[in-house]
């Protein structure tokens, strides 16, 4: 580096400017030019996200870095990678800050976070073995803390270990099976927080013909299990021939290869999609198609993919991702494919250098990376980019750009690698008849959940969950956000208003919204109005050109039934998809959901639950009689009295706190409605299954007994008044038992649909396997 260089660079002056900085090879004069890098830009959600999860922070948690620093750290820390290979790290480190601090793109988490750190592990996605020994097993546990410790996700196949009940030589005892040790798993995990950054995420994937299939089916069932997975059945192509023909398939014990019997591939099929329908799992993995594209067979079969799906490894490989913001694609209404180009060329080289750049959590991993040096560049903010070019998502012309931009960078990405290749060599695993390319893969459809917040952009090739939405702020404010490509076309449309605004971001959409031209309706749709053929379709166009897989959640209504998930399925497979995740809006509920043929019987149930009631409520007499009760909630000390008539409780009152605001107008809400109700005849009980493990951002002990939100400690109260009342002989029983120590650990699950963020109190969404916040992007997959 040039000495003027180096002063530019040592003092941060490119931080404090947005600078770009040439040099001149005649004189060898620095040329600096003002530019404008787009970091002015970073909207104030982006800027949060930032200083939340990836900012350096001091002792005191308080940051220590600005954005800018953090991109500079990054470039730095990749670029000069070059310099083992003779390049030139000065225009690398420019080229590298400047995508970057654009938002042209961005790599994944752990790179933005430990690039240029004493930590330095910049991978994201990792698979690790799981043998079948006891020594194996916990051998994985251990490795699987270090990863995680250090800001990575894992997957693992549980497919090599002895069914359940089966005997153990050694021991003279019997197998525990695979589930039960993805608990101890899940234990690990819950303990050790990822770099203090990223809760630990895990992929559990057993093969269709293991003999413990259908218990693994239905592991997740009870929504406070296994809350640090995601699990997925790997299906055969031969199973899902059988499904078709009704035939027969056979278990396979994974010890000695043997037949351990057979069973209706139908039924296992629907037990699948019974579970996938009640609370979104297991995804399906289809393991024959991910193998037939595997680029190294030679060193063994592909048995797992990382967390959200979409990147099948080797046990010991890693991969490390990016995202291209194919919003900043456009010009003037047409996708600029030059800077498309260029970003695509200078995206491979970035992260060809951050395998040479990481420090490896496991020697083996090194190795095996270094082996296959899989990369995957990947895209976000595709549904914006169909804004901007009046594309509607759900539509063939939606589907035809989503062929002509993946081919594109697929291409121009190989065309890059097999540039790195000549100039630093092939892959190590490489052989004869493969493509000659530096990366075995080069590209990925990733969920890029947090980087696409802090872009300001749609979520991997995902329509947007909503064009509007709130945020609230530390100071309790609630901030309206907007689509801004929505919004440009609303104001220059000239139906721009902020009671438009504001009716979006309450649920509204725009075939409900009176005034808004057609064109702009039929653009602008979301990801509930979109037909769920479509959601496949552009994800099996996404596959088509994608080395790796492509991460998507295909979101079905509250109404869709067990045979919408079933055809999905099976449409995803004949298209050509490596896995399919799907989520029924409004399906995972705190209570525990059964299997089986009840399942027709509890969506009746859920679905009447949210008819409207006709009758006319009792009236209210003018002296009734009752008792009150005290609860401590995580958002102030909770009074609730409730009174009763002649005909039972007919009305209930809260008090909580000593001051207004929302928790005090939400309980008041909630009381009304409740003794509403009461008058009007409703089972008392019933109203007590609503209440009750409904969870709030700030649960707390209270006594030994947990309350999750000033709901639950309604229906609690409400619950023990019955008793009472139905044992006036016997002396009132506590409401809260006194506490046991083992309760105390006892986890707190997370619940979707209208929950809400236990970070910052906005709401959640279920998206790509994971639990997403779009306020301020704290995430979490299971």
């Amino acid at each position: 580096m040039s000495e003027a260089m180096g002063e530019l660079f040592s003092n941060d002056n490119i931080i404090e400017q947005d600078l770009e900085i040439s040099v001149n090879q005649e004189s060898n004069q620095v040329i600096v030019h003002e530019i404008d890098y787009g970091l002015t830009g970073l909207s104030a959600n982006a800027r949060t996200v930032l200083e939340k999860r990836y900012l350096k922070k001091d002792e005191s948690g308080n940051a220590v870095e600005t954005p800018k620093e953090l991109f500079l750290r990054v470039a730095r820390a990749i670029a000069a990678v070059d310099k083992s290979y003779g390049g030139d790290t000065e225009q690398s480190e420019v080229k590298f800050y400047r995508m970057m601090a654009s938002l042209d793109f961005l790599p994944n988490s752990p790179t933005l976070m430990n690039a240029g750190r004493d930590l330095g592990q910049l991978s994201a996605c990792f698979v690790l073995p799981v043998d079948d020994s006891m020594e194996g097993i916990f051998e994985t546990v251990k490795n699987t803390a270090l990863i995680h410790k250090s800001g990575g996700g894992t997957g693992f196949s549980f497919s090599r270990l002895r069914p359940k009940n089966s005997n153990v030589k050694t021991t003279a005892g019997t197998a525990s099976g695979p589930v039960s040790f993805m608990q101890v798993f899940n234990s690990a995990t819950e303990t050790v927080k990822q770099g203090g950054t990223r809760r630990g995420a895990n992929m559990a994937i057993l093969r269709v013909d293991h003999p413990d299939i259908l218990e693994f089916i239905s592991c997740k069932t009870k929504e406070n299990a296994l809350t640090n997975f995601n699990i997925s059945a790997a299906v055969t192509d031969d199973f899902m021939e059988a499904v078709v023909t009704n035939d027969q398939y056979n278990l396979i014990s994974p010890q000695n290869g043997k037949i351990v019997s057979s069973i209706s591939a139908r039924e296992v099929f629907d037990k699948i999609v019974a579970n996938a329908w009640k609370n979104g799992e297991p995804g399906i993995i289809f393991i024959d198609k991910i193998n037939r594209d595997h680029p190294v067979p030679h060193l063994g079969e592909i048995e797992s993919t990382n967390p959200c799906g979409e990147q099948p490894l080797l046990p010991y490989e890693s991969c490390n991702l990016g995202s291209i913001n194919l919003d900043h694609m456009v010009l003037d209404g047409e996708i600029d494919w030059e800077r498309l180009r260029e970003v695509t060329h200078n995206a491979v080289h970035f992260l060809d250098n951050v395998i040479d750049a990481n420090k490896f959590p496991l020697d083996k991993i090194r190795e095996m990376t270094l082996l296959t040096r899989k990369i995957g560049l990947g895209v976000m903010g595709f549904a914006d980019m169909l804004y901007q070019l009046g594309i509607a998502y759900d539509s063939e012309a939606g589907v035809e750009m989503a062929e002509r931009v993946m081919s594109f960078i697929q291409e121009e990405a190989r065309a890059k690698s097999r540039e790195l290749g000549i100039e630093r060599g092939l892959y190590p695993a490489w052989r004869e008849g493969a493509l000659r390319l530096r990366n075995s893969t080069v590209t990925t459809i990733a969920p890029t959940g947090t980087i696409s917040m802090i872009a300001d952009a749609s979520s991997g090739i995902e329509p947007n969950f909503a064009l509007a939405y709130t945020k609230t702020v530390l100071d309790g404010k609630n901030l309206q956000y907007l689509n801004r490509r929505f919004e440009d076309a609303a104001r220059a449309g000239d139906f721009y208003s902020e009671d438009l605004a504001k009716m979006l971001a309450q649920g509204d959409t725009l075939n409900n919204i009176p005034g808004i031209p057609d064109d702009i309706r039929r653009v602008y749709r979301t990801s509930p109005e979109i037909e769920v053929k479509w959601h496949i379709r552009m994800q099996a166009m996404f596959q088509k050109y994608t080395d790796n897989a492509v991460s998507k959640t295909i979101n079905f209504p509250f109404s869709a039934t067990e045979e919408d998930i079933r055809q999905a399925y099976m449409t995803a497979f004949r298209l050509g998809c490596k896995g399919l995740t799907v989520y029924r809006d409004g399906c995972r509920k705190m209570q525990v959901l059964t299997t089986g043929s009840s399942s027709a019987g509890e969506k009746k149930e859920a679905e009447a639950a949210l008819l409207p009631i006709s009758p006319t409520p009792r009236k209210r007499p003018r002296i009734t009689r009752g008792l009150t009760e005290r609860v401590n909630t995580g958002e102030g000390m909770l009074y609730i009295t409730i009174n009763e008539d002649m005909d039972g409780p007919c009305e209930i009152f809260t008090t909580i706190g000593k001051h207004g605001g929302n928790a005090a107008a939400q309980s008041e809400a909630i009381s009304r409605l409740i003794s509403l109700c009461l008058r009007c005849g409703i089972d008392a009980k019933s109203i007590i299954k609503q209440l009750k493990g409904i969870a709030g951002p700030s649960p707390v002990w209270d006594d030994g007994q947990l309350i999750l939100s000033t709901p639950d400690a309604i229906g609690k109260v409400l619950e023990r008044y019955l008793e009472r009342r139905a044992k006036p002989a016997t002396a009132p029983k506590p409401l809260r038992p006194k506490p046991e120590a083992a309760k105390t650990e006892e986890k707190i699950p997370v619940t979707l649909s209208s929950a809400t963020c236990p970070e910052c109190g906005g709401t959640v969404y279920y998206e790509e396997g994971c639990i997403t916040c779009h306020s301020c992007g704290s995430s979490k997959c299971g």
